[in-house]
């Protein structure tokens, strides 16, 4: 059975988040590569508070850019990924997330739901603070080629990893709408 088609906001309707978070601690945020986090409100369409996962799976597959990997919650305690950019596309239910570090004054805590998508700059810290109504499901992708992801706490043994961020390309196009998507003009 092939999965539901899904439903993309035009990009001249879509509201986008787009914020820098300064480094904070050793969280080194959007400070390494000044790419900014980026919610992409309601970018999918669904029915209620749930987008088909297998959906935004084949949706992000068909634009190639990156590849999914896994669905989950987020994770409870502040990490993030100096290996790789994240994509994340929420699936089902609300929650309240925290990007930046929770101690961090510069961090963004953000009301997502099903439909949203956030673009993760790797180097940025975050968590689930709140699971709203329980459920709360996000389809984790990377950009294809990318290495593996790793989890790093902002601890003193990860300096040499957070040192490579630098290195990382950023997207030549938008994982979700591809040639003229917000990813693209940052």
């Amino acid at each position: 059975m092939s999965p539901a088609r899904l439903s993309l906001t035009p990009l001249k309707e879509l509201e986008v988040i787009k914020r820098q978070i300064p480094a904070h601690g050793l969280i080194p945020n959007t400070s390494i590569q000044n790419k900014p986090l980026l919610i992409y409100k309601g970018a999918f369409r669904g029915s209620g508070n749930t987008v088909s996962a297998s959906a935004i799976e084949s949706h992000l597959s068909s634009v190639g850019i990156v590849s999914p990997q896994w669905r989950y919650t987020m994770y409870s305690t502040t990490h993030f990924h100096s290996t790789t950019h994240e994509i994340l596309c929420i699936a089902e239910g609300r929650a309240k997330l925290c990007f930046g570090g929770e101690q961090n004054p510069g961090r963004l805590d953000a009301d997502v739901k099903a439909g949203d998508v956030v673009v993760v700059p790797a180097g940025v810290g975050h968590r689930l603070m709140t699971d709203v109504d329980g459920g709360f499901e996000m389809v984790g992708s990377y950009p294809r080629g990318a290495k593996s992801w790793d989890m790093c706490y902002g601890t003193e043994e990860e300096k040499g990893k957070i040192e490579r961020i630098k290195e990382l390309g950023w997207f030549g196009k938008d994982p979700v709408y591809g040639e003229e998507g917000p990813a693209v003009n940052v």
